[in-house]
């Protein structure tokens, strides 16, 4: 039977940024033994590098769930209402954070942000060396003196040196909620403010309806707080390991991290690349 397996990015497809090639190796394999592949990252679009978003996956679950894309088709791109996203730029300047606004398109900050947050950023959600595919994806970080009409999907606190990003979200609204930023190696001050209501499993629940997937045949591969619902939605959770209990507690197994292919691990144990499906 075919199986439609969901995969993390940073922490359980990629090592502080980078895809291991044993990892590239095995996701092809078990494509081309039948299985669907999409990645399902809290990253948008925007900071997934264009050689794994055009050609590794069969789709791509991005920003949380806020955005789903199969075979070119968009099938959610959500976005801030006007009101909420100009509340949340205006409380974000006015307590001096340090943030990014994130869309499918590109990556917004302000000016004076763009420096501190390339610094933060390098050697986890990109590299510095020019023949890295993920060097690209600098240029997707664009600035603007007034972001207060910008159109995104969720906004990225990188430092704040004032309110937690939780009391941000609540001096926001009820609109929307908090949580910990899952790139591997970021401060734990930062952190992501998103619709309330989006998150992972919803995109996912979109993918399975639009190719009739049941939720049996699903596999979902994470590691951060971000994944919860993701793991608990799939007919099969499998955690990488040194993940939060909240996690774990939905894990059927656990594998290692990337440094150690835990992605080849977790096909093996699954019996995906082992030989083709027999329709």
């Amino acid at each position: 039977m075919t199986k439609t397996v969901f995969i993390d990015f940073d922490g359980t497809l990629a090592d502080h940024g980078q895809v291991p090639a044993a990892h590239i190796e095995a996701i092809q394999e078990i494509r081309a033994n039948g299985h669907r592949v999409l990645l399902c990252t809290g990253r948008p679009k925007s900071l997934v590098p264009k050689l794994l978003r055009d050609s590794l996956f069969d789709g791509l679950v991005c920003a949380a769930g806020g955005y789903v894309e199969i075979n070119g088709h968009v099938l959610i791109d959500t976005r801030f209402p006007a009101d909420v996203a100009s509340r949340t730029v205006a409380l974000l300047t006015e307590h001096h954070t340090t943030f990014i606004l994130e869309a499918p398109e590109a990556v917004y900050c302000l000016p004076d942000a763009a420096d501190r947050v390339r610094e933060a950023f390098s050697g986890k959600v990109w590299s510095t060396d020019p023949d890295d595919e993920s060097y690209e994806l600098m240029s997707a970080v664009h600035t603007a003196d007034d972001l207060s009409g910008c159109s995104f999907g969720k906004a990225v606190v990188v430092e704040s040196s004032g309110p937690t990003v939780g009391e941000l979200a609540e001096l926001i609204g009820p609109a929307v909620s908090a949580i910990q930023i899952s790139v591997q190696g970021m401060s734990g001050g930062a952190g992501e403010i998103y619709l309330r209501g989006i998150d992972k499993s919803a995109g996912m629940a979109r993918v399975a309806e639009y190719l009739g997937t049941p939720r049996s045949e699903i596999v979902a591969i994470g590691d951060g707080y971000n994944d919860v619902e993701m793991v608990a939605y799939a007919g099969i959770g499998v955690v990488v390991e040194g993940a939060p209990k909240a996690l774990l507690d939905h894990a059927q197994f656990i594998i290692p991290g990337p440094a150690e292919h835990g992605l080849v691990d977790a096909f093996d144990r699954l019996g995906l690349s082992s030989a083709p499906v027999v329709h």
